[in-house]
């Protein structure tokens, strides 16, 4: 149970923050328009990465750097998930044999068996 607490964590923490970064990007840059799309977006983004900030301290590991070390491989494989469903990213093979190198290595971080 507390691994698929800690994983849905990752997920929700990898939402906040990309999502965030991805609406700052649209405010900024806009979605391939010359202009972007204003403060409005600037500001849900800002918000949603505040919020991504809390969702961390909720993991039940209380290692603050395995925690954060183990959730960039989340970060990894989530930012492409996100440019596929949100952007019409196309991953080649080395993308997604990155992103899955990426998740093994926070599964070991995170779920290793460790003595006391």
């Amino acid at each position: 149970m507390l691994i698929a607490r800690s994983a849905a964590l990752f997920v929700l923490a990898a939402l906040l923050e990309i999502g965030g970064a991805w609406l700052v990007w649209q405010g900024v840059r806009g979605g391939g328009q010359a202009q972007g799309r204003g403060w409005l977006w600037i500001g849900a983004g800002v918000i949603a990465l505040g919020a991504y900030g809390f969702v961390a301290t909720f993991q039940p590991a209380g290692d603050f750097g395995r925690v954060l070390a183990a959730y960039g491989g989340v970060f990894v494989a989530g930012s492409i998930v996100w440019g596929m469903v949100a952007d019409g990213y196309r991953p080649d093979r080395w993308d997604v044999t990155g992103a899955l190198i990426c998740l093994a290595g926070m599964a070991v971080i995170m779920y290793a068996p460790r003595g006391s």
